[in-house]
């Protein structure tokens, strides 16, 4: 069954674009993977296509440490434009960092699903996306 979802991936770790996008498509999550390298590109992209729902993501993970704009600063910008989106996205902090005080900051962010430690391995990877089916009922 081909998957309905558009995954997001924003991080500046060109490795770990590649992994985790390999990932994806061995396992066939997804019908389409977005990359950005920083947090700006990313909200760039999520404006220019406000309202136009067939390529926005479903799923964003996202990661904290980037130039530019952090991921932090990404969420405090995208919950500015969430309500003009148009559809659900659901958003996985998704970090090396196990500071206590990033992963209580992501918490208090009511947009942000989960705080995820890198790196995410399939079978994580395959749970996340098939609780999101059963969540859409897809």
């Amino acid at each position: 069954m081909k998957k309905p979802f558009i995954i997001c991936i924003i991080d500046d770790d060109e490795i770990y674009q590649f992994t985790i996008t390999k990932t994806i498509e061995t396992h066939k999550l997804s019908r389409k993977v977005l990359i950005f390298s920083d947090g700006e590109e990313a909200l760039d992209f999520m404006v220019d296509n406000v309202g136009n729902i067939k390529d926005l993501p479903d799923v964003i993970f996202l990661d904290i440490n980037m130039p530019i704009m952090d991921g932090f600063q990404f969420m405090e910008e995208y919950v500015k434009i969430a309500p003009r989106v148009g559809k659900k996205i659901t958003i996985y902090m998704v970090s090396s960092s196990v500071d206590p005080i990033d992963i209580e900051r992501a918490k208090k962010i009511s947009e942000i699903s989960d705080y995820i430690i890198k790196p995410i391995n399939s079978d994580d990877l395959k749970k996340i996306i098939t609780s999101l089916e059963k969540a859409k009922k897809i």
